[in-house]
C-alpha cells in the first residue's frame, strides 16, 4: 500500500466558528465520496487557513466526523500579496492501493479558481 496526498480547498463567507466547521466538513464529505477514502485509511491531515480566518480551527469539523485516531494539524497559510481570502486548504495523507493519476482534488467555490487545471465536473 502506498501513501498519496489528496488536496482540497474551500471558502467561507466570513470568518465564523459555524462557517469553518460547515465548509470544512462539506469539503471533506466531498473529497471522501469523491476518492472513497475511508476514515481508517488516513494517516494524517493537514489544514492551512487564510489570515483573515481564526474563528475555529478546521480540524474540529473533522473530530466532528469521527475522525478521532487520525493525526490533525492547522497552520496559518503565508500572507502572499493577492491570494484567494476566507480560503481553508486540506492535504490529506491517505494510505491506498489507487495510483496517484486516480486521485480527485476537490476545489469548491471560490477555491476553483486556485487550480481550475484540476477541477472537474465543477468540483
Amino acid at each position: 500500500m502506498k501513501i498519496f496526498g489528496v488536496r482540497g480547498a474551500i471558502t467561507v463567507t466570513d470568518n465564523s466558528k459555524e462557517e469553518i466547521v460547515n465548509a470544512t466538513v462539506e469539503l471533506l464529505e466531498k473529497l471522501l465520496d469523491q476518492n472513497q477514502i475511508k476514515t481508517e485509511d488516513i494517516a494524517s491531515c493537514f489544514f492551512t487557513v487564510t489570515g483573515d480566518l481564526n474563528a475555529e480551527f478546521p480540524a474540529v469539523a473533522a473530530r466532528n466526523l469521527g475522525w478521532k485516531n487520525v493525526a490533525l494539524l492547522c497552520a496559518m497559510e503565508m500572507p502572499v500579496p493577492g491570494a484567494l481570502p476566507l480560503c481553508i486548504r486540506v492535504l490529506i495523507h491517505w494510505n491506498t492501493s489507487k495510483n496517484q493519476d486516480e486521485i480527485k482534488p476537490v476545489y469548491l467555490r471560490e477555491a476553483v479558481k486556485l487550480r481550475p487545471d484540476l477541477v472537474r465536473d465543477g468540483i
